[in-house]
């Protein structure tokens, strides 16, 4: 479902005279349905902006990077709006919503850009809140007045709402207390389970040894820090 091909990055300082900062290069990788790939290597090393060109954030500089049958690399923009609609879903660190939005709603948002009944969307959205300990008298308010693990958590909920076909998780137990990372740990396992590919990045090393069933160390790939 992911499949990336001597994929290579760079920054331009416009503010310093154009100066170009290459942060990876050779990049070769691939995640399988129901296989979870954790990317290691020490900060600073491209994990997270190997993510977000997965994602579609960020442009290559060169080479392939196929998610599902669509190459992101060279993907116009509607594309990969689709692309995260029906395929790809991301989960990370920080949950970023429309303020006033009814927590109900931000987790029943991806149903409903597809077009699933708004009762069935929320149903579906309310078992994964009560089951991720968000108390239903919160699911009226906005998320933004949350604590950051109840932030976190709602934040699951929405990345997990739809079945995504491939799944990108950025740092998806931090924060948590052990009962809650216990429940993130089996939605990830549930998700491999259903044949998902995922992608992620696991500081919490007891995660990692549960739910990854391969390690690439990105360093390799980053000029300057590859051996």
């Amino acid at each position: 479902m992911i499949r990336i091909e001597n994929l290579s990055k760079s920054f331009t300082l416009h503010n310093q005279g154009g100066t170009v900062i290459p942060v990876m290069a050779g990049a070769v990788l691939s995640v399988e349905p129901g296989v979870c790939v954790g990317l290691t290597g020490q900060s600073g090393s491209g994990k997270s902006t190997l993510m977000r060109m997965v994602y579609g954030n960020y442009l290559t500089a060169g080479g392939r990077l196929v998610v599902g049958a669509l190459d992101v690399a060279s993907a116009e923009p509607r594309q990969i709006i689709a692309l995260r609609r029906h395929t790809l879903g991301y989960v990370s660190q920080f949950l970023r919503v429309v303020p006033r939005v009814p927590t109900l709603d931000v987790v029943a948002e991806p149903l409903l850009v597809l077009g699933t009944p708004a009762s069935e969307a929320r149903a579906r959205a309310a078992g994964l809140l009560r089951r991720l300990n968000i108390p239903e008298r919160l699911w009226a308010l906005s998320p933004t007045t949350f604590s950051g693990g109840e932030q976190q958590r709602v934040n699951i909920a929405r990345g997990f709402a739809h079945a995504y076909p491939v799944l990108l998780l950025d740092e998806p137990t931090a924060s948590l207390d052990a009962a809650n990372r216990e429940i993130v740990l089996t939605l990830i396992e549930e998700a491999k389970a259903r044949g998902a590919a995922i992608l992620g990045i696991f500081h919490d090393e007891g995660a990692r040894l549960r739910v990854c069933d391969r390690l690439v160390d990105v360093t390799a790939f980053t000029p300057g820090l590859a051996a």
